[in-house]
């Protein structure tokens, strides 16, 4: 138990922590240890961020994806799924929606659809820039080529997500079918840094054949990487895939991670993600709690939301983005937060006035 202590003091003092140090802090949680992680997490991001919850308009414009991860319900070769594409127009009215609502984020995510074409998705990025430019643009669309970073980056995006998955190649391949390369996702993170994105990496807590090397490794990388942003939730299964059977991610172990994840990354924008609150009611109210400070509500049009189905139980599929938003603005006020009319962008420590030496 000294040692799991000694650990935390560590990490809380922003010391760099090595590979067995991450391993044991991941193998050997306890109820204290994991209280003493969120009590230093909840104090280092009140302390750069206050009480702020930044939102982040969620748009998921098309189910249709060329991939066939093991995981994920919208694999191409799932057949009881109904597919979708929102226009170029329907997507903008979803931005202007979510405009009025007082969102100054908008995240277009998607399958990795080749409908779309780069002239395509830079016109919806410039017209979003252009209308709206106090608003940021955040894309997630998957494995792009560099010169297709370098065009949206160009049309004015700001901010892309891609979630490593696993820092461990062996790991990957477990995950993803053979025409998916582990180096490639990896260099895909690395083009997206070069080109000046605020990148947001992340893996899923509990996934498959998931160890504690395994996460080890992927603190490691986030410790070296230093993404902007770091998205987490717990692997749950979908019907209709490979992994239907396998066991979902739990909630301990994922707020466990995002207090991890907020002390090794104090600056960090960390998304108390949907199915955190898929597994329990007050999922995402006890992620901000213990580290988080995004939240991202959906935009899309309310037909084409159960259609978007990653895994099994997804909430708020039916929910009016108006209701869902005054609900999120009591139930964080409950918890003595707020939800700020603003980009969201990352802050500094010492924009944020920050004094964290705990």
């Amino acid at each position: 138990m000294d040692k799991l202590f000694s650990i935390i003091d560590s990490l809380s003092a922003g010391r760099t922590l090595n590979f067995e140090q991450f391993e044991y802090l991941v193998s050997h949680r306890s109820d204290e240890g994991a209280r003493l992680l969120r009590t230093h997490a909840a104090a280092v991001r009140d302390s750069i961020y206050g009480k702020d919850v930044f939102v982040r308009g969620l748009i998921e414009f098309t189910n249709i994806c060329r991939n066939d991860c093991y995981y994920c319900g919208i694999r191409k070769s799932n057949p009881n799924l109904q597919r979708y594409r929102l226009s170029e127009a329907q997507i903008m009215y979803c931005v202007r929606s979510g405009y009025d609502l007082g969102f100054r984020t908008f995240v277009l995510q998607g399958g990795e659809d080749g409908h779309y074409t780069d002239a395509q998705l830079c016109d919806i990025v410039r017209q979003i820039k252009t209308e709206y430019p106090d608003c940021a643009v955040t894309l997630s669309l998957g494995e792009r080529s560099y010169e297709s970073y370098a065009a949206l980056r160009e049309a004015g995006a700001d901010r892309y997500l891609l979630r490593h998955e696993t820092a461990t190649k062996a790991h990957y391949e477990k995950l993803h079918p053979p025409e998916m390369s582990f180096e490639h996702r990896m260099q895909c993170l690395s083009d997206l840094r070069e080109l000046g994105y605020a990148v947001g990496a992340g893996f899923m807590v509990g996934s498959p054949y998931q160890t504690p090397a395994d996460l080890a490794r992927d603190f490691l990388f986030l410790q070296e990487f230093r993404p902007d942003m770091v998205g987490i939730g717990p692997f749950i299964p979908h019907t209709d895939t490979p992994f239907k059977d396998m066991p979902a991610g739990t909630l301990e172990d994922t707020l466990y991670y995002l207090s991890i994840i907020r002390l090794l990354l104090p600056e960090v924008l960390l998304p108390a993600t949907t199915a955190l609150g898929t597994i329990h009611p007050l999922g995402r109210e006890m992620g901000i709690q213990h580290g988080a400070n995004v939240i991202m509500p959906n935009l899309s049009p309310t037909d084409v939301r159960k259609m978007y189905m990653l895994y099994d139980g997804k909430i708020c599929v039916d929910d009016d983005a108006t209701d869902c938003e005054k609900c999120l603005d009591l139930r964080l006020e409950k918890i003595g937060h707020r939800i700020v009319t603003d980009r969201g962008d990352k802050r500094t420590a010492t924009e944020g006035g920050a004094s964290y030496d705990l």
